[in-house]
């Protein structure tokens, strides 16, 4: 009775006020077609509700890409360009059959990091601290900063030996570059610092430029990318070892999963992120194709050898023309100057994140004060060792790998640990067939790593 009473008592919802009488002009008009006008109004708007959603969905997966496109693309920087320019003067054509490899191990890293951030809102860092605890969070992040130290130096290594090409001296490329990098980083929000990242990407175009005109077989090129040529030979495997290896480094998974947490980016992203991480790690492939089929091309009939990008960069030109040479260091140059922008950036962001500290572009000095000390100590010091006249660059790469390398299994078993967790990601948790696929690639990129480590004792 009570309830009967509350809501008898209770108001009714007011009625929508009645619509404005038409125009006395316009009621004759309207009268006429109003039978026309209903079946063209009942027509027309299942299309263009099916066309709003369609366009929303665009822009949403529009307004998600990024994050996926630059760690893919600053994966492309000294290192790697001078691994696949080794791998196509040392075997032509023969190893781009692990393009198609690679494309699929780093789509698989990205895609699961990304949504590691869109489910939880959380970095990996983040992740890392709460599923794990402080200890092997403090431990990673000692790890990630060595090795994060390390590559930034030696994409100031590849800036330098890029313009040296051009007649640029190191006492002014690095300190420049540097400075630049600096500014970057720190000067404005994360979308804004994002576009420019993102424009400067297309510098990669350059490699695809150079490949043309290198006039390939592209048939050949083809064949070999779809037919894998397999050798006993150590030191191909060492370069197999090493192609699969320089496709994800730690810092990727940090860099994807800490740069959808910047946009702000929620679990209704998961779709629009893994249209961007799948788009840039085959864009990002297309180019590695492209370096080894050039060079391949170019340097393996030659007989020529090389050890660094800038040597492949000045080996083709009295073959394949200035132009051809040029495109190539100024792709070197850009990409080290992508991942050099990129890498004190987002260790501070891990660094930041996995200690509870304010971090992002959004932030001011005093609000982040480790966030930017870091980026800042990272930056200044790796340029200026790189300036030291006659340092070891060779072997401080060489560190960073063998860290890189102790670090990266560890990553990665947390990583599918925590995708996996259906307390933790939700109904946004790893499938079976993704479960299974990512601790096959967790297996096989620990196993390639033990055999790197011997390869490289046994002189490899």
């Amino acid at each position: 009775m009570a309830e009967k009473k509350i809501m008898a008592a209770a108001p009714t919802a007011p009625q929508a006020p009645a619509p404005r009488a038409q125009k006395q002009s316009d009621a004759p008009k309207a009268s006429q077609s109003s039978s026309s006008s209903t079946s063209q109004t009942s027509s027309a708007a299942p299309k263009k509700s099916h066309d709003v959603a369609k366009k929303a969905g665009a822009l949403a997966i529009l307004g998600a890409m990024g994050p996926g496109i630059l760690t893919a693309f600053a994966g492309n920087d000294a290192g790697g360009i001078a691994t696949y320019s080794t791998t196509g003067a040392s075997y032509g054509y023969g190893m781009l059959w692990t393009v198609p490899l690679m494309c699929l191990l780093l789509i698989v890293v990205q895609e699961t990091s990304a949504r590691m951030g869109c489910a939880t809102g959380k970095g990996f860092a983040s992740l890392i601290r709460e599923q794990f605890g402080v200890r092997i969070s403090a431990l990673a992040m000692i790890a990630l900063i060595i090795s994060n130290f390390a590559v930034t130096l030696s994409e100031f290594a590849g800036i330098a030996s890029g313009m040296q090409l051009f007649n640029v001296p190191i006492i002014a490329s690095v300190p420049v570059s540097a400075l630049i990098c600096w500014m970057l980083t720190i000067g404005g929000s994360y979308r804004k610092i994002e576009k420019i990242l993102l424009a400067l990407s297309a510098v990669f175009l350059t490699y695809i430029v150079s490949g043309v005109l290198a006039k390939p077989d592209w048939g050949a090129a083809l064949s070999a990318t779809i037919i894998p040529q397999v050798s006993n030979d150590p030191s191909y495997i060492s370069l197999l070892v090493a192609n699969i290896g320089t496709t994800i480094s730690p810092y990727m998974i940090f860099m994807v999963s800490s740069n959808v947490v910047e946009k702000n980016l929620d679990a209704t992203d998961i779709t629009a992120q893994r249209a961007d991480n799948i788009s840039g790690a085959i864009a990002a492939e297309i180019v590695t194709w492209f370096i080894i089929m050039t060079t391949g091309t170019v340097l393996f009939p030659a007989g020529i050898s090389v050890d660094t990008a800038a040597d492949a960069a000045k080996a083709l030109e009295p073959l394949a023309g200035e132009y051809a040479s040029g495109l190539f260091a100024l792709g070197l140059v850009g990409a080290s100057f992508l991942a050099a922008c990129v890498l004190p950036g987002i260790t501070a962001s891990a660094v930041c994140e996995a200690f509870g500290w304010e971090r992002g572009a959004d932030r001011s000095w005093k609000e982040a004060p480790a966030y930017y000390g870091i980026i800042t100590v990272i930056t200044i010091a790796s340029a200026a060792i790189c300036c030291i006249p006659n340092v070891d660059l060779f072997g401080i790469m060489m560190v960073s790998q063998v860290i890189n390398g102790v670090i990266l299994p560890i990553l990665l078993v947390c990583m599918v640990l925590i995708a996996s967790d259906r307390y933790v990601m939700g109904r946004h948790a790893n499938g079976r067939i993704w479960n299974a696929l990512t601790w096959f690639i967790v297996i096989a990129v620990t196993i390639l790593t033990v055999i790197m480590f011997i390869l490289q004792a046994m002189g490899y």
